[in-house]
């Protein structure tokens, strides 16, 4: 009985070398890919001469959406930090792409909702990964199953991650 305790917990250890490279790296993919996603963002803004707001902002734009929404739901959608989304929701009703009404049953909370401006960013946003979804096969070598079985994986990854916080583990 003892040596099976033991077998299991050196195949578990085993099991545990050979995945830490992989974990390890799939985090550095992850931060590395939202940075480059923002760089191609910013790379089609500077395009179409929209120089007046940032990758950041754009892309909280095109999560908004159709929306109507709080920072809180921002928050929790999208994973802003919340100073970041309340910094960058203030610059962009300064610059008219947001508006903000204060919610009839929490004057606490303020709602937004995207301006016709705001819709314009969003429709150039959402013309960036609809052309890249016509080369992503072809040209990136990347297929439908291959985009199913990462977002698989990331979503059992989200919610881990969300279990260690929430039940402390």
């Amino acid at each position: 009985m003892h040596n099976q305790a033991t077998a299991r917990s050196l195949d578990n250890a085993d099991d545990s070398l050979e995945i830490q490279p992989l974990y390890l790296r799939l985090l550095t993919l992850i931060e590395r890919l939202h940075r480059q996603l923002l760089d191609v963002i910013k790379d089609e803004l500077e395009r179409v001469d929209q120089t007046d707001i940032n990758a950041v902002q754009a892309l909280l734009l095109y999560n908004i959406g159709d929306s109507e929404l709080t920072a809180g739901e921002l928050r929790t959608r999208g994973h802003y930090l919340g100073s970041n989304v309340s910094y960058n929701l203030k610059k962009l009703v300064e610059a008219g792409y947001i508006s903000h009404e204060r919610s009839e049953r929490d004057r606490r909370s303020v709602r937004v909702s995207l301006t016709e401006t705001g819709f314009a960013v969003r429709d150039k946003i959402d013309a960036l990964f609809n052309r890249h979804l016509e080369s992503l096969e072809k040209v990136g070598d990347v297929s439908s199953d291959m985009i199913s079985g990462t977002n698989l994986t990331l979503d059992r990854l989200e919610r881990f991650w969300a279990d260690q916080i929430r039940y402390q583990l």
